[in-house]
């Protein structure tokens, strides 16, 4: 009986997500104005962090970006400046959560209220699980999940005192799905899936309907952080690695849209979609064989060879 009304229930959730893709596909939502909104962004002096940057200045956003790299964020601000943009960079770690509460303290004393956060920043350790040492595995889950917790500590009380704001994940496909020899990636993007769907539900079930969330779940993105990942010919061709720009401009559309989640490529749906369908039926053997054809498919039997930690 359970099972029959869970099945229901996500007949219905699909239902009407399908609806809704559909309804802005045809009719394209009104993009939000963020003149003037002061946004945070992280890992801002990495790729798509820098990317981030660039577009919330072309919107006129007034942005505050953290990254532990101070030349390459500072390089970012920069940047940010020559589009007319004010911006202001800050070093911190985030996996040191004291290091983000005072760097928080800071940014509200010397710049202002921030009303948009973009929880940007992620590593991964790049290692097999029993090759890699625990700090790096340690740091992946500071970084990538631990951080959204700190950070949302920090900023959502003044957005709440406002009923203003908008909070967003960078998460990534593989939050939905997993494949070998990521373990630590996989566990503090599912980590962080689960927090930003968390925290939504309870901004609704609070009524805080002023402060917006969107869930950002791109496919491997061609930034070097997954040099070394290989991937099987023939999904090669059907879906290569993301270039960065692309991503980002795909990201902003959803954010400007007020979207609260968005696959990049869609094709990413169906496996989030398929594994949503099959999660209740795993113990059968059919399910068994089919994710096993699905974990080579994606070329995770192949494993995982990047030895250096990257930064987004």
């Amino acid at each position: 009986m359970i099972f029959i009304v869970d099945l229901l229930l996500m007949l219905i959730d699909l239902t009407y997500s399908i609806v809704a893709a559909v309804v802005q596909t045809f009719l394209r939502p009104r993009l939000k104005s963020i003149d003037g909104e002061l946004c945070l962004i992280t890992g801002a002096g990495g790729a798509l962090g820098r990317l981030f940057a660039l577009e919330f200045a072309k919107e006129g956003a007034r942005v505050v970006l953290w990254d532990c790299n101070a030349a390459a964020n500072e390089r970012t601000a920069e940047l940010a400046r020559e589009l007319g943009a004010e911006a202001h960079a800050y070093t911190v770690d985030l996996s040191k959560r004291e290091s983000i509460y005072e760097a928080a303290d800071r940014v509200r004393a010397e710049v202002g209220e921030v009303s948009m956060l973009v929880n940007n920043a992620g590593v991964v350790a790049g290692r097999r699980l029993l090759d890699c040492p625990d700090e790096l595995l340690e740091r992946t889950l500071l970084v990538n999940c631990h951080a959204l917790f700190w950070m949302t500590k920090a900023f959502l009380p003044q957005m709440k005192a406002k009923n203003h704001g908008h909070i967003v994940t960078i998460a990534s496909a593989l939050g939905l799905f997993s494949t070998a020899c990521v373990e630590d990636y996989c566990a503090s993007k599912f980590g962080a899936v689960g927090f930003h769907e968390s925290l939504t539900h309870e901004l609704i079930a609070e009524d805080h309907s002023g402060i917006k969330t969107t869930l950002v779940c791109p496919y491997i993105v061609d930034t070097g952080m997954f040099a070394g990942c290989e991937i099987r010919k023939e999904l090669r061709s059907l879906i290569p690695p993301l270039e960065p720009l692309y991503t980002v401009q795909q990201s902003m559309k959803a954010i400007l849209a007020e979207q609260q989640m968005v696959c990049i490529p869609r094709l990413m749906y169906i496996p989030f979609l398929s594994r949503a369908n099959l999660s209740s039926q795993t113990k059968s053997l059919k399910t068994k064989v089919q994710l096993r054809q699905v974990w080579r498919v994606t070329g995770g039997h192949r494993g995982y060879s990047c030895s250096v930690l990257w930064s987004l």
